[in-house]
């Protein structure tokens, strides 16, 4: 086995994070195969935890116990149950994350459950290395139908490891549909993005409910148009869903059709340009989503990202109607909530409108952190009156 010394204070964030950095290491002990178990101690000896080692990587080790604890089956196995029973006693079961990485101490291992249907992202060497036993501890605990892998993100890389995505273990059904907030929902499990569908929005697709009835809609990265569809079902007269993906505006379409939403329109093009042929054209809205991918996803990228969000909610505010509702959201830990908000502050501005603060929602309760990890509000939307 390995042992792994840290430098001197380095014990106090290890001994809250379960992530070691390889430059927080003073030296390494013993010997043993990569992905295998390692024992993390403090300069002075003391135990930090035992976690999988990967030297490819910067986070050399991710702790999985702080005591002796075996990490075995028996441990997979408990604390798979404990994240379902989790999930249940919120209310959840059609539709959740069944596991969440750090947060339900399996690191590197992300399960969503659709249905009957498991979508796994194995996203770290040591978990890779478990894959069979993984999919044992989901069949016994959840009895699936089909159990897919989704570790086709880039994040593998960093690992040492490829991206990858197939079916492990079942048959995937192609007319897979799941309910969400009282909607039919279809799901590619296949080729949809992360595992399928951002099931961490869920809640607040159901909160734009109240502010949709009768309202003109404009839904900006809308992806397999949730919000498009809680809209409609909020009595939006009339909803636009833009997005550069063709896979994704079919999507839409589908579930408009399977919903029997007549209002709902898809438009394939780049949201900045769309957005600029809109002030171009002197449109108005009622309610505006606001929704993109992650424009920063490290520390190096936070001024740049700053400014694409910037840009795209002033651009965005410009076409609100006073009155109107905006969700503005952001997927980027690294945009915390009081940055996201002086963003607002400045977009505003650019935009020559005042705004009020509605509301401030995160990811949804299946998808709750752990306070003390650097990701526990990685998702944050923001909703604004227009005055």
């Amino acid at each position: 086995m390995y042992t792994l010394v840290l430098k001197k204070g380095e014990e106090k964030r290890a001994d809250k994070h379960p992530w070691i950095f390889a430059n927080t290491v003073q030296r390494i002990e013993g010997k043993d195969a990569q992905g295998s178990v390692a024992k993390v101690v403090t300069s002075s000896g003391r135990l930090v935890g035992y976690g999988f080692i990967n030297h490819a990587s910067k986070i050399i080790v991710r702790l999985m116990t702080r005591d002796e604890t075996p990490i075995d089956r028996a441990l997979f196995l408990s604390r798979v149950r404990e994240a379902k029973v989790q999930r249940e006693a919120l209310g959840y079961s059609d539709n959740y994350r069944a596991v969440f990485s750090e947060s339900d101490g399996l690191p590197g291992l992300i399960v969503d459950k659709y249905r009957d249907h498991l979508s796994v992202q194995i996203l770290t060497l040591g978990m890779d290395l478990r894959r069979d036993m993984i999919v044992e501890v989901l069949r016994e605990v959840f009895s699936p139908a089909c159990i897919y892998e989704r570790s086709d993100v880039a994040s593998r890389l960093k690992e040492g490891l490829e991206e990858r995505k197939g079916l492990l273990y079942g048959t995937l059904d192609p007319a897979l549909t799941i309910t969400e907030n009282g909607l039919t929902l279809a799901i590619d499990l296949e080729n949809g993005q992360k595992t399928g569908y951002f099931l961490d929005q869920k809640e607040t697709r159901a909160a734009i409910v109240r502010y949709a009835s009768g309202r003109r809609m404009l839904d900006l990265f809308c992806n397999q148009g949730g919000f498009s569809l809680n809209a409609a079902k909020g009595g939006a007269r009339e909803v636009t869903a833009v997005d550069v993906s063709e896979s994704a505006l079919a999507q839409v379409e589908k579930n408009a059709a399977l919903n029997g939403f007549s209002c709902i329109r898809t438009q394939k093009e780049d949201v900045f340009a769309y957005l600029r042929e809109q002030k171009r054209a002197g449109e108005k809205y009622d309610l505006i989503v606001l929704d993109p991918p992650a424009f920063t996803k490290s520390a190096d990228t936070v001024k740049e990202g700053y400014k694409g969000y910037l840009s795209v909610n002033a651009a965005a505010l410009a076409l609100l109607q006073k009155g109107g509702v905006m969700f503005t959201c952001s997927c980027s830990r690294f945009m915390t909530i009081p940055l996201f908000l002086k963003m607002v502050e400045e977009a505003s501005a650019l935009a020559k409108c005042e705004v009020k603060l509605l509301e401030v929602r995160t990811q949804a309760p299946d998808h709750a952190a752990k306070v003390s990890l650097d990701d526990a509000l990685y998702l944050k939307t923001v909703v604004l009156m227009r005055v």
